[in-house]
């Protein structure tokens, strides 16, 4: 962005104040575009059942242009995934099934009905999927009409190929291709839908600038482009991902319980940042939270944690999370709402080996991991610390609400619950 510009439309000052906004071409252009109605898109290439929180950037600049007047559109990437971004990879993307991909799509869609609204009408969000352009193009054809336009010198230049052959990693000539599908994509939004603007990761760059120029190549199209810079926590850790995995956006691969927990653990100084770009609190609101001092950053932090479920998972979850870990974590009760995993009740009766029971309930990979943790003090059942790896879990176990509370540390809990 351009320094000094402010922006008149609703749209581009939003994500300019809220921190969303990392480069984009010609500022005032498309401030003026955006005052009369934009209609842009983000493209997911449909690689996992589920999207998570690394995703919600771009989601959320999708909902601001819906909610400032914008026309959003979601493009699922069934056709490029059969491809493969290179973008960050040392190694090529494994290559999945059709079928793999339309599960995989129909899981990312459920995603976007907490975002968007995909009701008919000019604000009215879409979900196309580019396999419907893609997959029925002829090589020659493409190669004409799109490949003429695509300079291989400049595509040599591009980060995506050029890190890979420095770090001597090969990269398939289908990879190679990806750009060019993908500036293809945004040629048929615009001709299709008129959409004028591609936003995405600031990695995205040359990707979206391509796209920009080959609409003006073949159709003299004015596009723009706009990314979203990369995030890290204040320590320097990717956002996304924990020592446990991926933090899902889907309850099936995450526990609201858990996903409200991410929130509500995340660093003193990231707290007004996160409420900015994961929330859509007004910003006199966000200016006050961040003002409170001391223990008091708590409450912005659960503040944070309760509208970034909400946005997910639905307030009532998010509620649910929020009652859950107070009468956990400040009370010492055992909430019914913590994450559980169900077991045979007459496992408990035979009993079933402590390290065992931490790999069933998710809390370790195996039990090698299970044992390293012990050692470590970090396993307790009932709260209280597991130190022999020949500890068994049994019905004596099960806790006055009938079930047997598993710890990782302080922040994980998951419940067996004998059936």
């Amino acid at each position: 962005m351009t320094d000094g510009f402010r922006p008149k439309s609703d749209f581009l000052r939003a994500l300019t104040e809220r921190g969303f906004v990392h480069q984009c071409t010609d500022a005032a252009a498309l401030d003026a575009a955006a005052a009369g109605g934009l209609v842009a898109y983000v493209g997911f290439d449909c690689t996992a059942p589920s999207l998570h929180v690394g995703s919600l950037v771009p989601i959320m600049t999708l909902a601001w242009l819906q909610r400032t007047g914008g026309k959003p559109i979601a493009l699922m990437g069934d056709g490029t995934t059969r491809v493969g971004d290179p973008s960050g990879k040392d190694e090529t993307r494994k290559i999945l099934s059709l079928d793999a991909i339309e599960a995989n799509k129909a899981g990312i869609r459920k995603v976007f009905s907490r975002f968007l609204d995909f009701a008919d009408g000019p604000t009215g969000a879409l979900m196309p999927g580019n396999a419907e352009w893609l997959a029925p193009l002829n090589y020659i054809d493409f190669l004409r009409d799109v490949g003429r336009h695509f300079s291989v010198n400049r595509m040599l230049a591009m980060d995506s190929v050029k890190l890979r052959i420095e770090r001597d990693q090969e990269m398939s000539f289908l990879e190679f291709n990806y750009m060019c599908l993908q500036a293809y994509d945004f040629v048929e939004l615009h001709r299709r839908h008129g959409c004028t603007l591609q936003m995405g990761g600031s990695d995205q760059w040359g990707n979206i600038i391509n796209g920009v120029d080959l609409g003006r190549r073949m159709d003299g199209a004015k596009l723009h482009a706009l990314t979203t810079p990369l995030l890290t926590t204040a320590s320097g850790a990717k956002m996304g991902k924990t020592a446990a995995g991926a933090v899902w956006l889907d309850a099936t691969m995450l526990a609201p319980f858990d996903y409200w927990q991410y929130w509500r653990n995340v660093e003193d100084a990231d707290v007004g940042r996160f409420l900015k770009l994961f929330t859509f609190l007004p910003m006199d609101e966000i200016a006050r939270l961040v003002a409170l001092g001391g223990a008091e950053i708590n409450e912005a932090k659960k503040a944070l944690a309760d509208e970034a479920t909400a946005l997910v998972h639905g307030r009532e979850e998010a509620a649910k999370a929020a009652a859950a870990a107070r009468r956990t974590f400040e009370e010492g009760a055992v909430s019914a709402d913590l994450p559980s995993v169900e077991i045979a009740a007459r496992e408990l009766d035979e009993g079933m080996g402590a390290l065992a029971a931490f790999v069933r309930a998710g809390l370790c990979a195996s039990n090698g991991e299970a044992r390293r943790q012990m050692k470590g003090g970090g396993l307790r059942i009932n709260d209280r610390a597991v130190d022999d790896e020949r500890a068994r879990v049994g019905r004596a176990d099960l806790t006055a609400e009938g079930v047997v509370k598993l710890s990782l540390g302080r922040k994980r809990h998951v419940l067996l619950r004998p059936v």
